[in-house]
């Protein structure tokens, strides 16, 4: 049985199909998958999706959102994770971050967003999903200085020394779809250098698709998708199983401890709802 700690089931593009997805994650052994909110806007999209699915969620802004996100949102997320906190479903606050990667982003208004989300973490005695691009230090100046339950440092593509960092706070890091990629030397170090312990999976979907996915500019221009799903989590871990030298049978079992270790609301479920189809996401998303 495959966790699946970050995927987007509420983008649009999973609107025509999201159902069969879902489907098809189960029927290839990816059970729990955990779906991160980025904005007020689909907050109880996450909420309904994780619990038509028996999936668990999460709720954040995330960096790339606040810009277009309120001054007050932040106390809205507060009220929000108030009236959920007895939801067994609900298991971190998530994706918060910061990014350094995109252009033209407004770096103190992200580290605002960010240290309050992470107050709140603490109030509501929560772990935290990461968005780490970038902005490995910045995320962990923080981390020192307000300690959180731990959690995920997602899609991680920091250096060693930041991984490192990342793991004697107590948290995992995500690897997915990028790591399948030969060329991504830095990654594919970390995922086989780190104690296994601290690795966790992910797909990202529909985002960050593994090679055999993956489209050029133009090919998506002329129309072919290029769109992750939960259902490839079993492949991309066959890189990791690769690295590792791990049977995949074992790797899905340390990979689903750890994150049950960095998520313990994961532990209080005993296996997925039957599917059913919710719709109803918000207009965009970005991972």
């Amino acid at each position: 049985m495959w966790t699946d700690t970050h995927c987007h089931l509420d983008a649009p593009e999973f609107d025509a199909d999201r159902a069969e997805a879902v489907a098809r994650a189960v029927a290839a052994g990816v059970t729990h998958i955990v779906l991160p909110a980025v904005e007020m806007a689909n907050f109880e999209a996450v909420r309904a999706l994780a619990h038509a699915h028996g999936f668990v969620y999460a709720l954040g802004i995330h960096p790339l959102y606040v810009g277009r996100a309120h001054d007050h949102d932040v106390q809205r997320l507060r009220q929000t994770l108030q009236a959920h906190r007895g939801d067994t479903r609900l298991v971190a606050v998530g994706e918060i971050g910061v990014d350094h990667f995109v252009p033209g982003l407004d770096r103190a208004r992200q580290e605002h967003f960010y240290v309050e989300q992470l107050k709140l973490a603490t109030e509501f005695d929560l772990p935290v999903v990461l968005h780490v691009r970038r902005s490995a230090d910045t995320l962990l100046k923080h981390l020192r200085r307000i300690p959180v339950r731990g959690g995920i440092g997602h899609a991680f593509n920091g250096s060693e020394q930041q991984a490192r960092g990342f793991v004697e706070l107590g948290f995992k890091l995500g690897f997915g779809g990028a790591m399948t990629f030969d060329r991504a030397l830095q990654i594919r170090r970390l995922a086989q250098s780190l104690p296994i312990e601290a690795i966790v999976l992910e797909t990202d979907a529909p985002d960050i698709p593994p090679h055999w996915l993956y489209r050029t500019a133009p090919q998506r221009a002329a129309g072919e998708q290029a769109r992750n799903e939960p259902a490839e989590l079993p492949r991309i871990a066959a890189t990791l199983a690769d690295l590792r030298g791990l049977s995949l049978a074992a790797l899905a079992e340390v990979t689903s401890a750890n994150a049950r270790a960095a998520l313990p609301g994961l532990g209080l479920l005993h296996g997925p709802a039957a599917p059913a189809q919710v719709l109803g996401a918000p207009a965009e998303r970005r991972a």
